[in-house]
């Protein structure tokens, strides 16, 4: 069955980076796209970032420049890297794959002013 297991969440100052991880199982990783969504209390579930399965990126205007997104194919993890974080980058981070109904169950991050 599919997997995806969040991890790399914690508390961070405003400024400090973070790298967030999605371990992938139970489907065929490389042929798939994957994305970062996130989840502020209160808020609506937003995207945050999507790499295809050939690499190419795209990223939501909010966290352009500051935010990246990788793959490790050998690893069948996906990566996101966050620097010059922000206090309303605060929200659990999830990872799905592609527009598909597969989740994982998110990862919480918070940066402080």
């Amino acid at each position: 069955q599919v997997q995806l297991v969040e991890s790399g969440g914690g508390l961070v100052q405003a400024g400090g980076s973070l790298e967030l991880s999605c371990a992938a199982s139970g489907f065929v990783f490389s042929v798939n796209t994957m994305t970062w969504y996130r989840q502020a209390p209160g808020k609506q579930r937003d995207f945050v970032a999507r790499i295809t399965s050939s690499g190419v990126t795209n990223y939501a205007d909010s966290v352009k420049g500051r935010f990246t997104i990788s793959r490790d194919p050998t690893k069948t993890t996906v990566y996101l890297q966050m620097n010059s974080l922000k206090p309303e980058d605060t929200a659990v981070y999830y990872c799905r794959v592609g527009e598909s109904t597969y989740w994982g169950r998110g990862t919480q991050v918070t940066v402080s002013s």
